[in-house]
């Protein structure tokens, strides 16, 4: 163990004369081994983007129960508090992400005890929180019983949204823009509606994006990615398509939607055709862009920053200075 240990992680400066109180959210963090540190990275600089007037520290947090090999186990160890800090801290905000599933159902996974105990420790501490992928259907889940729907095949892509509401979090967006999402799983506006939810965003192709929960504290969630990197869909496609040369999966996975150019797209028909014929892992070499990840834009950036942005004013700085939130707010983001 260094120095390092425990310590919170500051995104972003204080500017002078503003005197405000240091921000702390807590990041708790459940990716699979080989996107945890990726994951924290991308928290890291979108909070650092959407909290540049802020003086926002994070510190890091991972449901102990999660199965992580030796490496991932020893980064945890060095690099995250023990979940007990958490319990024992206070905090202005709260960020959840998704695990890896292992398990039918929510319900069965090793972590649900500490999910279900953390829900319940943000509403009764008021603590802001946004919940992410999993971690959303996981939260509805637990809350009202609201139960996820399978897919047929997994949702990926860019996909455009439109804003159906005029909630705080999406203040100032246009009334619509492109989204990445990316999941196995949906679900239900009908439902979330029905049971109190508020819908912010919604993409014809991929349901519902952002939506929100008001109990003693504002619960956000995110059944889209608007932290994802301009090439996290395609690490995870690549991923993917290794899992069929492999062996692991039967089904060769759909390309992203709406996310590559026309000659990308066609190299990767080309190539499913090959890993067709010769199924190997070997092959995965000559995966399309393996040797130079293709520069792809996130063009869902703005976007993404001004959500936090708005996130961070209404909810978060506003428990700590309410007086520091005034309409009017920045300018409208562009459309994308």
């Amino acid at each position: 163990m260094t120095a390092r240990l425990y310590s919170a992680k500051r995104v972003s400066a204080t500017p002078a004369g503003r005197g405000r109180e240091p921000i702390e959210i807590a990041l708790v963090n459940n990716m699979p081994d080989a996107a945890l540190q990726m994951t924290e990275q991308q928290f890291t600089k979108l909070l650092a983007a959407a909290g540049a007037d802020y003086d926002i520290r994070i510190r890091f947090f991972s449901f102990p129960q999660l199965i992580r090999g030796q490496v991932a186990r020893a980064y945890v160890a060095q690099y995250y508090e023990p979940i007990e800090q958490l319990w024992s801290g206070k905090f202005d905000g709260l960020i959840v992400t998704g695990a890896e599933p292992r398990t039918e159902t929510l319900p069965d996974e090793v972590y649900w005890p500490s999910l279900t105990r953390l829900v319940n420790w943000a509403n009764e501490t008021t603590t802001p929180t946004i919940w992410s992928c999993l971690a959303a259907h996981a939260a509805v889940l637990y809350l009202d019983g609201i139960e996820r729907t399978r897919l047929g095949e997994k949702l990926s892509g860019v996909f455009r949204c439109a804003k159906v509401s005029d909630h705080p979090l999406v203040t100032g967006l246009p009334t619509s823009w492109r989204m990445p999402h990316s999941r196995h799983n949906t679900l239900d506006s009908a439902r979330l509606v029905a049971a109190g939810y508020e819908l912010a965003s919604f993409c014809e192709d991929a349901g519902t994006d952002a939506f929100s929960l008001r109990r003693q504290t504002t619960f956000v969630f995110f059944q889209g990615h608007p932290e994802y990197d301009g090439d996290t869909l395609f690490r995870e496609y690549r991923r993917d398509v290794g899992r069929f040369l492999g062996g692991s999966v039967d089904r060769y996975p759909e390309m992203p939607r709406g996310y590559f150019d026309d000659e990308m797209a066609q190299a990767f028909v080309r190539f499913r055709a090959l890993a067709h014929r010769l199924r190997s892992r070997e092959l995965l070499d000559e995966f399309p862009g393996s040797d130079a990840r293709p520069l792809l834009s996130p063009v869902w950036r703005d976007i993404a920053v001004r959500l936090y942005t708005n996130w961070l004013q209404t909810s978060v700085v506003s428990r700590q200075l309410p007086s520091l939130v005034t309409a009017g707010q920045p300018a409208t983001a562009p459309t994308t």
